[in-house]
């Protein structure tokens, strides 16, 4: 099974998949299930929706959308044991290792959605949909990435674009006047001093104005805060909200996106399961956070983790890159897993 699910890691990371337009993805997947067992739909938003039993108790949540942009080189190469491409792990390894692992649980209460729509400002729309619709009784996701840990907290986030517009001018003849580039350099300044390691305040872009010579009219930046808490991320909301300028310049705050936060007892069946199942493979017992699809899932109350397909590095880069023989492991933990929830369930 490693060698197929190596050939489609390649095949489905050299496929187009931008978050908001992964309709070439979806029909490869198409493709790929036609005469599997169970039946496949598409969904409102977009999703692929595989069911391989009558019942839907736990719901796979494997997203095929990527960071990167239609005219981006998807080649993958191999190198000394490496799959070398952008979105090779994220998410294409996990999409792979779902296809050909859950072929094994046909007829029991399982679904596996790929969702669209995890990255950036696709702000979980696939997954939100998906367990919705479906309500299972638990979710896990899966990601390409992070075969040594286990993903039982959510961390959420609050992404808002911050405009500012004025009069503008000559850099001397209107000296004097306020410009939007400086107000906008304040604004994040300030939020940026107000954030802290629970609740750390990202500028992810930020630009604007005409010339060197000329007062900026225009400005704008991406803000962002993460955190844990649920409360530290409405205090962010709150505080862009009581954002004000004067001596005029007009501020207009649009939010983006929200990733709700959220956290798995640790005494959950479905955490049992996943530790039972690295155990018996020699995987690491370590806890630790993430922002995935299951943030939608423990949003909606399902139980939710997010575990890993492989070990690799740089992931969102264009030298992302995987070890192609860490699959087999990622392959068995999510097999392990699923027999004992599905064999439990039925």
């Amino acid at each position: 099974m490693l060698a197929a699910i190596i050939r489609d890691t390649v095949a489905i990371a050299e496929t187009p998949a931008p978050t908001g337009a992964e309709a070439a993805r979806t029909a490869w997947l198409l493709r790929a299930l036609d005469g599997a067992p169970g039946t496949t739909e598409v969904d409102e938003v977009g999703n692929l929706v595989w069911r391989l039993g009558a019942r839907s108790d736990l719901l796979l949540l494997v997203h095929v959308d990527t960071v990167f942009a239609a005219d981006v080189s998807l080649a993958v190469s191999e190198r000394d044991g490496w799959l070398v491409g952008p979105g090779i792990g994220d998410n294409a390894a996990a999409v792979a290792t779902a296809l050909h692992v859950a072929r094994r649980h046909v007829g029991s209460p399982l679904t596996v959605a790929f969702t669209v729509g995890e990255e950036g400002l696709g702000n979980l729309r696939g997954a939100l949909h998906a367990c919705a619709a479906i309500r299972p009784d638990a979710a896990i996701a899966l990601e390409g990435h992070g075969l040594d840990a286990v993903f039982v907290d959510a961390v959420g986030s609050v992404r808002a674009r911050l405009t500012v517009t004025g009069e503008g001018g000559h850099s001397w003849w209107n000296r004097g006047r306020p410009s939007a580039v400086h107000a906008i350099a304040s604004l994040v300044t300030v939020l940026v001093s107000e954030g802290s390691s629970e609740a750390p305040v990202n500028v992810g872009t930020i630009g604007g104005g005409e010339a060197v010579n000329a007062i900026a009219a225009h400005a704008s930046a991406l803000v962002e805060a993460r955190s844990l808490d649920p409360g530290l991320l409405d205090a962010f909301a709150a505080m862009l909200a009581d954002l004000r300028l004067s001596g005029g310049l007009e501020l207009s705050i649009e939010t983006v996106g929200v990733r709700p936060a959220g956290r798995l007892d640790r005494r959950h069946a479905l955490l049992r399961a996943v530790r039972a199942a690295r155990t018996e493979l020699g995987l690491p017992d370590t806890l630790t956070d993430g922002s995935t699809d299951a943030n939608a899932a423990l949003h909606l109350g399902v139980p939710a983790l997010a575990i890993g397909c492989a070990r690799g590095h740089d992931m969102h880069t264009t030298i992302e890159r995987i070890e192609a023989g860490s699959l087999g492991a990622g392959a068995a933990q999510l097999d392990g897993v699923l027999r004992r929830l599905l064999h439990a369930a039925t």
